[in-house]
């Protein structure tokens, strides 16, 4: 009887086994093709945004219904017209530059299914568009959003929502290369990140040496070098005056650990105890790859002060001292910058009043200057000017 039993429990489970393999053949995930899916309208969107006002500009949306969770690629597009035509991509290609873009894609493609556009970008896209002069920018622009979702070649595009804004005009030029800034408790005041804070609050990344730019992006290798004291704590934005957009650190502890910094829930990288000293950030914006390390070979000299000479001011080099970025809690600071009206002119940096120490350079609107290095040749202008004395990079960034 013991033996039927067990026989029958046997039947009944291998009965169960099948059962349980066909159902799950049965809800086995089949990819969708969907022709569209929902972008979300802003909460914003009949306000009339003010884009030389308005730091950043924030859009979410649904995953396209592939069936099941995929790892998608989404960007979004603006156009000026709801005319989806001509992609800035194509009339890039056009040598004759003839040709306008329709539809401009804006901001850093994403895995996400939500994002944060700089609103200077978008207003840099219906420059592209529109081309208005300078007084013939309108007061008001009606701006036409949709979404694209990109999986294995094929991209499909949500519905288009419409967004209310007062343009302003933009100079159309090559993208200067992206910048992001550091902000932390030694750095400055102290988490100061307003857009009057640059050089102070906010201690911007350099381009790195010998990195090529995306023209139409900005997007590259930045890096920054400077010291960390004791406890100190910082992370990087990318818009002054704003949190939205940060740099998150997943790939600082990609194995899980980091021997010099941790992150805490706040999301600032904090450096571990018994690690101050120098450090080297290096962001590659393109491929949002982030790297920090010791600084070799770095001495670290504390100068008084930094002029920029030249023959603008007859090569005086007591004249013309940029700021020191003001530092506090045990940090040292080694980033000077300075505001000028500059004509076309050559120039090189040095330090406490004299030429003992330079830099010079080939490079412009930024570079690496090197000791006793060549003029710098400066088109005229008005700049907010940076030096790192650490590494010898400077930027000149056009007001």
């Amino acid at each position: 009887m013991k033996n039927i039993i067990k026989s029958t429990l046997l039947l009944l489970c291998s009965v169960c086994m099948f059962t349980a393999c066909d159902d799950d053949l049965d809800h086995n995930p089949v990819l969708q093709s969907p022709t569209t899916f929902k972008l979300n309208t802003p909460a914003y969107a009949n306000i009339a945004t003010d884009l030389a006002t308005s730091a950043t500009l924030p859009f979410t949306w649904s995953q396209p219904d592939y069936g099941f969770p995929v790892a998608a690629e989404y960007e979004l597009q603006v156009s000026t017209k709801n005319d989806w035509s001509v992609s800035d991509a194509q009339a890039a290609a056009d040598e004759s530059g003839e040709t306008v873009p329709t539809y401009v894609s804006v901001g850093t493609p994403t895995g996400e299914c939500s994002t944060i556009l700089n609103a200077a970008d978008v207003a840099k896209a219906m420059q592209q568009m529109e081309q208005w002069p300078e007084d013939g920018v309108p007061s008001s622009q009606v701006l036409y959003v949709r979404a694209a979702s990109t999986l294995a070649g094929n991209t499909i595009y949500s519905n288009v929502v419409e967004l209310n804004t007062v343009p302003y005009y933009v100079e159309l030029k090559d993208a200067a290369p992206l910048l992001w800034y550091a902000v932390g408790n030694f750095i400055g005041g102290g988490w100061g990140n307003g857009a009057d804070q640059i050089g102070n609050g906010l201690m911007p990344m350099f381009p790195a040496k010998d990195a090529e730019f995306d023209k139409k992006t900005g997007l590259g290798v930045i890096d920054l070098t400077f010291y960390v004291p004791e406890g100190g704590q910082f992370k990087f934005v990318q818009v002054p005056g704003s949190w939205d957009i940060q740099k998150n650190y997943e790939s600082f502890f990609g194995d899980g650990t980091n021997e010099y910094f941790e992150s805490n829930s706040d999301g600032n990288l904090c450096l571990k105890q018994g690690k101050a000293g120098y450090y080297k950030v290096t962001f590659n914006t393109a491929s949002d790859e982030v790297s920090i390390e010791p600084a070799a070979d770095i001495e670290g000299t504390v100068y008084n002060s930094v002029a920029m000479p030249g023959s603008h001011n007859n090569w005086d080099a007591a004249a013309d001292a940029l700021s020191l970025c003001n530092v506090k809690d045990g940090g040292i600071s080694h980033i000077w910058m300075g505001t000028f009206k500059l004509s076309a002119c050559e120039l090189k940096f040095a330090a406490n009043g004299n030429w003992d120490v330079n830099w010079g350079g080939t490079g412009f609107p930024y570079g690496v200057g090197v000791q006793n290095g060549s003029n710098i040749p400066v088109s005229e202008g008005e700049y907010t000017v940076f030096l790192n004395d650490l590494t010898g990079q400077y930027m000149f960034i056009s007001k």
